[in-house]
């Protein structure tokens, strides 16, 4: 009996201390991926802030430099309109001069014939002498007019090709300011992106994998018989059931968006091409398909999404995704696409 017993000890194992260490080590292997988790949402939240800074920034340099622009071209604009009237007032003076030049000429011929007849014209060519004196005296004034004239042109030529000069560095400046905000922009983009790539994975992950369920492009499309009974656009309780799921997932990834991005989610009511009887609750069907997006709108307002990142919008039978009148091509018509988007 001694012997039996002393048996039966040696096969009893204790695994407590074992399954403490395990136990230990797997509660240290999670604390160690939320740390990373959580650094990793901090340094993704200081670039996104840093980013939003450099685009405000080149968003208010853009706008300087194009005041500045403008009011270089007021100013070239002002320069051409001096030109033209110098340039006008040079052709007036040269022209005078040229009239008073020919009455100069013509006085001179007057008083050589004088000085044959000295005796008979001595008061006529004192008069012409006087002329003469006078045409002199106004040519020489115009003489220096064209000069002051001239002299004006060139600054005014040299003022206009520096301000030429300075308007190509300003449109050079913009271009590459352009080029930078776009690349600013197309950063924006890719993150709204990344988010609604997340955000369709968690539908897919909280919604039935079912046929009339799915992601066409962009959009997270419900075929209508999913959510609403046939010709109404009050959600069936299976409808209100993936809606509060969605309102769900919206409310977890809108935690996560920085307050930067201004970004919507969009619901489009779309219908078949038969039309509505006129005896029904909606005249046609781009009133149904409005009324539709609309109950989807204000139900999700009614689970906690802002009204404020919603959009509803009707499209009736004018957009289809599939061709052709028989009932399974009518039946993909027939849905409500959900689109994550920016203002």
């Amino acid at each position: 009996m001694a012997l039996a017993r002393k048996g039966r000890s040696h096969r009893t194992i204790d695994y407590w201390p074992g399954f403490v260490d395990a136990l230990s080590t797997l509660l240290m292997s999670i604390m160690f991926l939320l740390s990373v988790f959580v650094l990793a949402q901090f340094l993704l939240g200081r670039e996104i802030t840093g980013k939003d800074e450099v685009l405000n920034r080149l968003n208010s340099q853009i706008n300087e430099l194009t005041q500045l622009l403008a009011l270089e071209k007021s100013g070239k604009q002002d320069l051409e309109d001096s030109l033209a009237n110098l340039q006008a007032s040079l052709a007036q003076s040269e022209g005078e001069r040229s009239r008073l030049q020919a009455l100069l000429d013509q006085g001179a011929g007057s008083t050589e014939a004088a000085n044959q007849k000295i005796g008979r014209l001595g008061s006529e060519l004192e008069a012409e002498q006087q002329v003469s004196a006078r045409a002199m005296s106004q040519i020489e004034l115009l003489n220096q007019q064209i000069a002051a004239l001239r002299s004006q042109i060139a600054a005014i030529e040299g003022a206009l090709q520096a301000s030429e000069a300075k308007d190509q560095a300003s449109q050079a400046k913009i271009a590459d300011l352009g080029r930078r905000l776009n690349v600013a922009l197309a950063q924006r983009v890719q993150e709204l992106n990344r988010y609604r790539s997340d955000f369709f994975g968690r539908l897919r992950e909280i919604l039935s994998d079912r046929e009339n369920i799915r992601i066409v492009g962009d959009r997270f499309v419900f075929q209508s018989e999913v959510l609403f009974p046939s010709g109404s656009s009050d959600l069936n309780p299976e409808g209100q059931a993936e809606m509060a799921k969605l309102a769900a997932a919206l409310l977890d990834l809108a935690k996560e968006i920085p307050a930067e991005i201004n970004w919507v989610l969009r619901v489009d009511g779309h219908t078949d091409n038969v039309q509505l009887s006129g005896s029904g609750r909606f005249a046609d069907n781009w009133e149904l398909s409005s009324a539709r997006a609309t109950s989807v709108v204000k139900f999700l307002m009614s689970r906690g999404v802002p009204a404020d990142r919603l959009v509803a919008a009707g499209f009736g039978e004018f957009q289809p995704i599939a061709e052709g009148e028989d009932p399974g091509a009518r039946a993909q018509n027939r849905r409500i696409e959900l689109k994550l988007t920016e203002k």
